[in-house]
């Protein structure tokens, strides 16, 4: 099976939470990915490895059966610098701020208002067989936030340098047509 087939349980971060278990009051849920699903997250995301990574949400209750989702993921990751490759540990801290409804009402949510020009917001994740995975929604965060170039502190990329040759020019085949020798041939 592939990396893009993967099925809920197979993801290496997972935290399912039962919407029916979170108190009408809301809940306050904090979690961290241990050795082996850090190791997960680090090949699916082609990391050099993932060093840590926490998670931490308040959940409330909103109309028709959702649930708002709030929080932070914070990771630090473990890369190549793209001038060096020399290993280099980047920092990452991804706010989180997410609906989760029930399949059925998704598409009713996500309509925007006739006549409203403002942006469309984000659908809202849906709700499946009564769980949301924040260790899903926190590794989506977590690999949005990873640095695509990372750079480590103070390297500077210098191209290599080219010798130019003095018949190579933008007039080179105008000089060429005036002494009489075809273009791309030295006189």
């Amino acid at each position: 099976m592939t990396e893009k087939h993967r099925t809920l349980e197979e993801l290496p971060w997972s935290m399912p939470v039962a919407v029916a278990q979170i108190p009408e009051t809301g809940a306050h849920i904090e979690f961290e990915a241990d050795a082996a699903q850090r190791d997960g997250l680090a090949r699916l995301a082609g990391l050099r490895d993932v060093i840590e990574a926490s998670a931490a949400f308040d959940l409330t209750h909103v109309a028709g059966g959702g649930i708002h989702a709030v929080g932070q993921v914070r990771a630090l990751v473990g890369q190549s610098c793209v001038v060096t490759l020399e290993p280099v540990d980047n920092g990452i801290e991804e706010p989180i701020n997410v609906i989760f409804m029930p399949q059925s009402r998704i598409a009713s949510a996500s309509r925007p208002p006739d006549g409203d020009d403002e942006e469309i917001p984000d659908p809202p994740e849906p709700i499946i067989g009564g769980t949301i995975d924040l260790g899903k929604l926190a590794m989506d965060m977590l690999f949005l936030g990873i640095d695509p170039y990372p750079r480590k502190p103070g390297a500077v990329f210098v191209p290599p340098a080219v010798e130019k040759d003095p018949d190579e020019h933008p007039f080179a085949v105008l000089k060429a047509l005036k002494d009489g020798s075809p273009p791309g041939k030295k006189s």
